[in-house]
């Protein structure tokens, strides 16, 4: 599945890409090649967590660059303030329960449950994208149905 990231969010990925590709490699090159001059590396401990660091790096290079290559670009605001986009804010309510949030749409990197900035490709973020005060949506989340209604788009 592609994520759908905004300008941004792949601007930000490319910059930490080259910073590890050029930074950060050097720097455990270096670490690696003065921990193995310390002699026998089967018991070099400072040999294997530079070992480690470079597999960490390099884990962290791929998914960054499966990341930028498989985005889907997103646009960071939509024009249209009166529906639901990224990057927009709306206060809602559960209608099961009668209590009211304001909720941020999101990019999966941004993302932060605690201060309601939810994933547009979370249930809640599906079920919110493209829609307009007053609507009243369903989503189908893993534990269960529950229903939000759309009180104003800030």
């Amino acid at each position: 599945m592609n994520n759908r990231l905004t300008q941004e969010n792949i601007r930000k990925l490319q910059e930490e890409l080259d910073y590890r590709l050029t930074v950060k490699r050097a720097e455990i090159a270096r670490e690696k090649s003065i921990a193995a001059a310390h002699g026998d590396r089967s018991e070099n401990a400072e040999y294997k967590e530079a070992c480690a660091n470079y597999r960490e790096n390099d884990n962290r290079i791929q998914y960054l660059l499966s990341m930028i290559t498989t985005a889907v670009i997103v646009e960071d605001k939509s024009d249209d303030k009166s529906v639901i986009g990224v990057n927009s804010k709306a206060r809602i309510r559960f209608v099961e329960d009668g209590d009211e949030d304001i909720v941020t749409l999101v990019t999966t990197l941004d993302i932060d449950p605690a201060n309601m900035k939810i994933s547009i490709e979370s249930d809640m973020g599906k079920a919110l994208e493209g829609r307009k005060a007053g609507d009243i949506v369903t989503v189908n989340a893993p534990n269960g149905k529950y229903t939000i209604e759309i009180l104003e788009i800030l």
